[in-house]
C-alpha cells in the first residue's frame, strides 16, 4: 500500500478531508457486499480514466450555506426492512426534488437531536401487541417521555405499517404522531396508517410529503443529483435484480419432515434452488416466498357464495377469473376485520354485524378462523367481484434463511412448521406453509426472493463470542450464523440455546450441532426439552441456569441473537438476561435496563422475531 493510500481504521487519510471522508461513509452505510464490490469498481474505473465524480449543486450550495439550508431528516423504524424500503423511496424523492436530505434507522439517531430538527418524516411498522421494533425503542420511549423536548418548529409526517388482523393495528406510528403533535410539531401532512398491502398508499404518502414541503425547500441540483442517483440506482439493481414485485421463478428441491413420528409438531427443512438468478444473500436475511392458495379450499368457497368459477373480475387493474384470484392474488387463510365488515355489507347478516359491534368478541372470533370459516359460519349468494373487493391481497410469506452461501453456493435452505390443525370440523392449513410443504411438489416452481435484514448480522470481527437463542423454528438463522463462521475460520466462541418439545422428537438439525460441537466451532451447546420431565423447561430457564457464564460472555464481547415468537418467548428471554445482568453484574433495575440498551445501540443484542 502506497504512503498516500487511505486507511480503513475508521479515519480519513492524509489526502481525504474530514467533511469528505464523512460524506463517503454516509453514502456507504448499508450497503451490502456485493454493493460495495460493485462501488468500488465503479470508482477503481474512474480513477483509471482520470475522470471525477460530478459535484452537484446541491453539495456546494449546502457548503456555501451551511446551516441556512433546511435538511429533510427521514427516520424509520423496521424490524424486516419495508419501512427501511419507503424511506429509502422518500429520500430518492426528495433528492430528485432538490431537497437535502438525511436517512438514519432510528438505532443509530440519537433522540435529543429531535429538538433541532425543523422537518422530519418517519416511517415505523409495528410487532407483537402494539410495539415498536427494537431500532425503534429508545426515540419511541424518548418521546413518550418527561425529557421530550417542545419544537414548534418542526413539521412532520408519519406512515405507519401494521397488519389489521392484529388489535393494535399501526400502534407504533400513532404513538409517534401523538407524541410528536404534544411537543407543538406540526404535521403538514396526516399520518396514514398502512395495512399488509401498503405500496401504493405508501407511495402517494411518500409524494404528498415531498409535495407539501416545497414552498419550505429551495431547489437544488436537480441534473447533477438526478446523475448521482442513476448511480446509485444502477449500483443497487446490479446488487439485486430480484424483488418482492418482480420475484425470481425458482424449483423447489427438497421438502423433508425432520421432526419425528411422534412429533407434536410437522417441521420441514426446505431447499430451493436460485440457479442462474445471481441472487446474493446473507446471514440473517430472509426469504420472501409467494404461494398459491389451496384449489379445493377455492372450490369451496366459490360454492358457498354461489358464484361462478369463470366469472372475469378485476384486482389491482388486472383481469381474471374468479378461481385464479383466489387462487394466485388474494388472502384466504388470514382473517381480519375489515373482511368481515365488507361480508357483512355484501350479505346484510344482522349477526355479523351485531358481532362488529363487540372488538372484543370480533376479535376472540377471528383467532382461530381463516375466511373460509366465516363464509361457511354466514353463507350467503355474493357477487363475485364484490367478495373479491372484500378481500386483500396475498403478502409473501418472509422465512429467516437457514443457510449461508459459502456453504450450499446456488441454493437457499429453510425451516417452516407446517401450519396444519383440525378446527370447526374442517382441516386447516396455513397458506405458505401448506403450498411449501404439501401442495407444491419437489421439482415444483415457487417465486422467491430476498429480503435483506441489516437489524440481524453477525459481528464484523470473526474473533468476537456468539450467543444464540433459537427455540423451535427459531434456530433457522443460527444453523446459517455457523455454517458462515465456519467458512469464515471464524475464532469466536459460540453458545446455541435451543429449545423443543422432546429431545427424541424434535432436535432439530441434530447430527449438525454435534459435529459442530465434535470439531469445536460450537463450543457450547444448551438444550430445553419441554415435556422430557414433570416441569416444563423453557431456553429462558437454561439462561438463568447458565446465568455466570452468559454474563462472563456479555462482558468479554458477545454477540446475542434471539430468533422465533415475539409475543412469549423473546419476551421470557428478555426479562431472563435483565435478570442475569442485574445478578451477576451487581445491578438495580434501571442499571440492567441500561445496560441492556446499551448492548441494543451497539448491535449486540439483534432480533428477528415474529
Amino acid at each position: 500500500m502506497s504512503a498516500n493510500s487511505n486507511q480503513t481504521n475508521g479515519a480519513p487519510g492524509p489526502i481525504i478531508s474530514e467533511p469528505q471522508w464523512n460524506a463517503i461513509t454516509q453514502a456507504i452505510a448499508g450497503l451490502n457486499a456485493q454493493q460495495l464490490s460493485w462501488v468500488s469498481g465503479y470508482l477503481a474505473g474512474l480513477a483509471a480514466s482520470g475522470q471525477a465524480l460530478p459535484q452537484s449543486a446541491g453539495a456546494v450550495a449546502s457548503a456555501e450555506t451551511a446551516g441556512d439550508a433546511p435538511v429533510l431528516t427521514i427516520l424509520y423504524g423496521s424490524q424486516t426492512g419495508n419501512a427501511k424500503g419507503i424511506a429509502q423511496s422518500l429520500q430518492a424523492k426528495a433528492e430528485a426534488a432538490g431537497y437535502t436530505s438525511k436517512l438514519l434507522s432510528m438505532a443509530d439517531y440519537k433522540p435529543r437531536q429531535i429538538k433541532a430538527e425543523t422537518h422530519v418524516a418517519i416511517v415505523a411498522s409495528t410487532h407483537g401487541e402494539g410495539e415498536p421494533p427494537d431500532d425503534a425503542i429508545e426515540l419511541h420511549e424518548f418521546l413518550g417521555s418527561k425529557k421530550a423536548p417542545k419544537n414548534a418548529n418542526l413539521k412532520y409526517s408519519v406512515l405507519s405499517l401494521g397488519d389489521s388482523s392484529y388489535e393494535f393495528f399501526c400502534q407504533t406510528g400513532k404513538d409517534f404522531d401523538e407524541r410528536l403533535a404534544k411537543l407543538g410539531a406540526t404535521a403538514v401532512v396526516p399520518r396514514v396508517d398502512c395495512d399488509v398491502d401498503y405500496e401504493s398508499e405508501a407511495q402517494a404518502w411518500c409524494e404528498k410529503f415531498i409535495e407539501s414541503l416545497k414552498s419550505d425547500f429551495t431547489a437544488q441540483a436537480g441534473a447533477a443529483v438526478a446523475m448521482q442517483q442513476g448511480s446509485a440506482v444502477q449500483a443497487v439493481a446490479a446488487a439485486q435484480t430480484y424483488t418482492k414485485k418482480a420475484p425470481f421463478t425458482a424449483t423447489l428441491l427438497t421438502s423433508q419432515k425432520i421432526t419425528g413420528r411422534d412429533s407434536v409438531k410437522d417441521i420441514r427443512h426446505i431447499e430451493i434452488s436460485l440457479e442462474d438468478s445471481g441472487i446474493q444473500y446473507q446471514a440473517g436475511d430472509a426469504l420472501g416466498v409467494w404461494f398459491k392458495n389451496d384449489t379445493a379450499l377455492v372450490e369451496e368457497l366459490i360454492g358457498l357464495i354461489e358464484a361462478n368459477a369463470d366469472e372475469t373480475v378485476e384486482v389491482d387493474g388486472q383481469s381474471l377469473t374468479l378461481a385464479e384470484a383466489l387462487i394466485s392474488k388474494l388472502e384466504l387463510t388470514l382473517s381480519y376485520p375489515g373482511f368481515v365488515k365488507a361480508y357483512q355489507e355484501a350479505t346484510g347478516s344482522e349477526a355479523l354485524a351485531k358481532l362488529l359491534e363487540d372488538k372484543a368478541a370480533l376479535r376472540e372470533y377471528l383467532a382461530d378462523r381463516q375466511i373460509a370459516d366465516i363464509v361457511r359460519d354466514y353463507p350467503a349468494a355474493v357477487a363475485a367481484q364484490t367478495f373479491v373487493n372484500a378481500c386483500r391481497p396475498i403478502t409473501p410469506r418472509l422465512y429467516s434463511i437457514a443457510s449461508s452461501q459459502s456453504e450450499v453456493e446456488d441454493e437457499v435452505h429453510l425451516t417452516i412448521a407446517h401450519v396444519d390443525y383440525d378446527a370447526f370440523g374442517k382441516r386447516h392449513q396455513g397458506g405458505a406453509s401448506g403450498y411449501l410443504c404439501e401442495r407444491l411438489e419437489e421439482g415444483g416452481e415457487v417465486e422467491v426472493f430476498v429480503e435483506p435484514n441489516d437489524n440481524f448480522r453477525l459481528p464484523a470481527n470473526p474473533d468476537t463470542p456468539v450467543i444464540m437463542i433459537g427455540p423451535g423454528t427459531g434456530i433457522a438463522p443460527f444453523r446459517s450464523f455457523m455454517q458462515e463462521r465456519d467458512a469464515q475460520g471464524a475464532e469466536g466462541k459460540n453458545w446455541l440455546f435451543f429449545g423443543n418439545p422432546n429431545f427424541t422428537q424434535d432436535f432439530l438439525y441434530q447430527l449438525e450441532w454435534q459435529a459442530y460441537v465434535k470439531s469445536g466451532l460450537l463450543s457450547r451447546i444448551s438444550l430445553a426439552f419441554s415435556r422430557d420431565q414433570a416441569e416444563k423447561i423453557y431456553v429462558q430457564d437454561r439462561l438463568l441456569e447458565e446465568g455466570k457464564d452468559v454474563f462472563a460472555w456479555l462482558e468479554e464481547g458477545a454477540h446475542v441473537y434471539v430468533c422465533g415468537d415475539a409475543n412469549r418467548m423473546a419476551k421470557d428471554v428478555e426479562n431472563a438476561l435483565l435478570d442475569i445482568i442485574k445478578t451477576h453484574g451487581n445491578k438495580d433495575d434501571s442499571e440492567a435496563k441500561a445496560y441492556l440498551l446499551a448492548l441494543r445501540k451497539a448491535k449486540r443484542y439483534q432480533k428477528d422475531v415474529y
